[in-house]
């Protein structure tokens, strides 16, 4: 009796998981022009090159822009993190790393938002505060980009897609032509980059939930020129900043530094996940955000497969193994 209930439960969450919390989408809003965030940086760097504009949908609601995390302290001393909608901020690393073919560079861009808000039609498994979404250029030794991975800083929801200056050797063996399906997004199966100038990756956000809804690349004059669009200009700052939140001349971080906890964004655990998904993926704060950093130092694994058994395969981290995990032969 209790292995046919254990099977049930499994099963239930599964549907819960790809039927409500995936696939069921509103109907984007209605919206006189639409918001994009565009990096801004005076200095003539490889992070301001590449970096991705982010469409914001339904940019009227708070929790739909990206913000930049805060430290607040009131008169009892309790300090408090968030999301201050009011200025978006794009937090940069770069990372490097060889495989048996080459030596390669990765730009990792994250942004992070209020909140993902309760909603049961259609049901947010994702609710909860402080939530990001990071976007991952891999540049070859020529600086050409060969990879753009997209995934939310939980690790959940992530999707790799190539470019054309990728050649075919390095495709998963199980790489499938046409649009590709992710957790009821449908992306490009592959991005074509122009050796012109101007060109830019477009990254399309779904409202509410921050899922990444489509990618392009785009003419950056042809956008700037469109009233159909209205630009909000973001500044770059580099990740290890999220470190050391000013607090009223105290100074903490965006993560917890201890406990079990350890590595995890503060305030970013996400209730409903916790209910559906802890037991099938061995983790009681699975969908909880985390410091996209080397586990020996955060005691927490970036993984990207729910799969209790891949954890270590698939951490992000490591993005030589994390590639090869997921098929692909850079």
């Amino acid at each position: 009796m209790i292995k046919i209930n254990s099977r049930f439960f499994i099963l239930l969450v599964i549907v819960l998981f790809f039927a409500f919390g995936c696939a069921h989408h509103k109907k984007l809003p209605s919206e006189p022009y639409l918001t994009i965030y565009a990096a801004h940086d005076d200095a003539d760097s490889l992070f301001a090159k590449y970096a991705p504009w982010f469409l914001a949908y339904g940019y009227q609601k708070d929790y739909n822009r990206i913000g930049n995390p805060e430290a607040r302290k009131d008169e009892d001393g309790k300090i408090t993190i968030f999301v201050n909608s009011e200025i978006p901020v794009i937090y940069v690393l770069e990372q490097t790393f060889s495989t048996r073919r080459g030596s390669y560079t990765n730009l990792v861009y994250r942004v992070h938002f209020p909140r993902v808000p309760f909603s049961l039609i259609p049901f947010n498994l994702t609710a909860g505060k402080n939530v990001g979404l990071m976007v991952v250029i891999t540049l070859d030794h020529q600086q050409n980009p060969l990879l753009v991975s997209t995934v939310h800083t939980c690790g959940c929801y992530l999707a790799i897609i190539p470019t054309t200056y990728l050649s075919r050797n390095a495709y998963p063996a199980c790489w499938k032509e046409g649009p590709l399906k992710v957790y009821g997004e449908v992306l490009p199966s592959v991005l074509e980059f122009a050796e012109k100038e101007g060109s830019r990756l477009l990254v399309h956000l779904r409202p509410q939930v921050h899922r990444v809804m489509n990618l392009e690349v785009v003419d950056e004059k042809k956008i700037e020129a469109s009233s159909s669009f209205r630009l909000v200009f973001s500044s770059l700052a580099p990740m290890e900043k999220l470190e050391n939140l000013d607090a009223n001349s105290d100074h903490v971080s965006f993560f917890y530094d201890t406990g079990l906890l350890r590595g995890h964004v503060k305030g970013s655990v996400k209730p409903l996940e916790t209910v559906f998904l802890s037991l099938i993926s061995l983790d009681p704060f699975v969908g909880a955000d985390k410091a996209y950093d080397d586990p020996v130092k955060t005691g927490n694994l970036f993984y990207t497969s729910l799969k209790p058994w891949n954890r270590n395969k698939s951490n992000m981290w490591h993005f030589a193994d994390f590639l090869e995990f997921w098929g692909w032969g850079l």
